[in-house]
């Protein structure tokens, strides 16, 4: 064997031995950051190191500081552990170092891009004629979406925005979720707008928007360029917007419509959950991650488009070197995303969309939810544990502790940590509505009705200790 088969082999090893290893090792490791340091540090060498060595050396220093986030008791920021075939895709995709950015640099990751970007649309209830991106995640995803949204109403507006920019444009109304998600916020200041131009939207106790209230909100300004943001999924709750009622009244306003979907839009793919995203295919923009509930391996995230030709505007370039014979053949991944040099997403999308078929996909939302709500019926009924929203998905926010909301949020932030110091599983913690909670995303096809068992055990007994 040469010295690259050798090496890719052994590796392989070690990453089979880590994801085995999960569904018994410590969820979060028990290591100070200057140990990791330590593993990491020391002289730069003069000289080479022999690529073997230099693996496990990786492996030594890195190995005490990892996550089981592939594992089947991690539920914190609604992560997904990467499924098998997509895993073993994405190690294919780095071994081919396919520059994705058209046909000509990467026919085969081209194609696969077109292939799985049509089940997709397929799966998640969107129109055929959408376009698509493979990118980055939901903020990549929210960007490219909103940027669409900015060309499409600023040209309706008569003005060139990719070419003049946002100085002497008309103002752009942006109008979303009170409860929207921080990325959210993030893109408008990444295309210019600024987070202090959002008008928000009052929402219900779940958290989703109050479309009687998205209208007033709409009618109280002249009519002008206007993106409306909803979404599917609150990051908290699980709740989703009523998206048929808030599109059209958007729609009613002239408004441009994006979905920030990172999570809840998958509950379009299994019948079960399908009613909670009832509309969404009238938007006119849709985001969403693939690393989260299609469990395809880090960095994962999808961006459709109603509009081809606005979503094409605001993202693709030439130059003469990239004018080249056969590059008009297949679609252009690099014209829908802001990265020319990316990696080929499509090939791990793929393989995960195969291995798991429509029903798969299905299976693993609606098993999810069973999940969670698993947490929740457990939890709610043990003395001094409150869960606090309607799981309608795959989120449950728990309380702890009784007195007075100081005592409480004091009790929560105690039980979320000794729960984390424990290694049997991890979550995270969040405050909503004023409240500090224990915020539990089911997100893993691995999980099972024995791991939620085992960690509402673990969480039950911190409460007592």
């Amino acid at each position: 064997m040469s010295e690259l088969r050798d090496l890719l082999v052994h590796t392989a090893h070690q990453i089979a031995d880590h994801r085995e290893a999960t569904a018994t090792m410590r969820v979060f490791p028990a290591v100070e950051p200057a140990s990791l340091r330590t593993g990491f540090s020391g002289p730069l060498s003069a000289g080479p190191t022999a690529a073997a060595a230099v693996i496990e050396d990786l492996v030594a220093a890195a190995g005490p500081g990892l996550v089981a986030t592939t594992g089947p008791r991690y539920f914190g920021f609604v992560i997904g552990g990467a499924l098998n075939a997509a895993t073993a895709a994405d190690l294919l995709t780095t071994g081919w170092d396919q520059p994705a950015y058209n046909a000509v640099s990467a026919p085969a990751a081209a194609v696969v891009e077109e292939v799985s970007g049509a089940w997709l649309k397929e799966l998640l209830g969107l129109p055929a004629a959408a376009s698509f991106g493979f990118v980055t995640g939901a903020q990549a995803a929210n960007t490219v979406g909103l940027a669409a949204a900015r060309h499409y109403v600023l040209r309706a507006a008569g003005h060139d925005v990719e070419r003049d920019g946002l100085a002497g444009a008309p103002r752009v109304r942006i109008v979303a979720n009170a409860e929207r998600h921080a990325t959210i916020d993030r893109s408008l200041r990444l295309l210019g707008f600024g987070s202090a131009l959002l008008e928000e939207v009052a929402t219900d106790d779940d958290g989703a928007i109050d479309t009687e209230a998205l209208r007033s909100v709409l009618a109280s300004q002249p009519p002008g360029p206007t993106i409306v943001v909803v979404q599917a999924g609150n990051v908290n709750t699980g709740a989703c917007d009523d998206l048929a009622a808030a599109v059209e009244v958007a729609h009613a306003h002239g408004a441009w419509v994006h979905v920030d979907g990172a999570f809840g839009l998958w509950a379009a793919a299994s019948p079960s959950t399908r009613h909670l995203v009832t509309g969404i295919e009238g938007a006119d923009s849709w985001g969403c991650d693939g690393h989260k509930w299609l469990n395809v391996p880090y960095d994962s995230g999808y961006v459709f488009c109603a509009h081809p030709d606005a979503h094409a505007a605001a993202m693709a370039y030439t130059a003469a070197y990239l004018a080249l014979p056969g590059v008009d053949a297949v679609r252009g991944p690099g014209d829908y995303v802001p990265e020319s040099s990316r990696r080929a997403r499509g090939f791990a999308t793929w393989a995960a969309l195969r291995e798991l078929g429509r029903d798969g996909v299905a299976d693993l939302v609606a098993g999810c939810c069973a999940l969670a709500r698993r947490f929740a019926d457990q939890l709610d009924v043990a003395e001094g544990v409150e869960v606090v929203n309607d799981v309608v998905l795959n989120q449950v926010l728990v309380r702890f502790g009784r007195g007075s909301d100081a005592e409480r949020d004091a009790t929560t932030d105690r039980v979320i940590a000794a729960v984390q110091r424990t290694g049997e599983c991890w979550m995270g913690a969040t405050t909503w509505h004023g409240m500090r909670l224990m915020r539990i995303s089911v997100s893993n096809w691995s999980t099972t009705e024995a791991d939620v068992d085992r960690s509402v055990a673990a969480i039950l007994s911190c409460c007592t200790a």
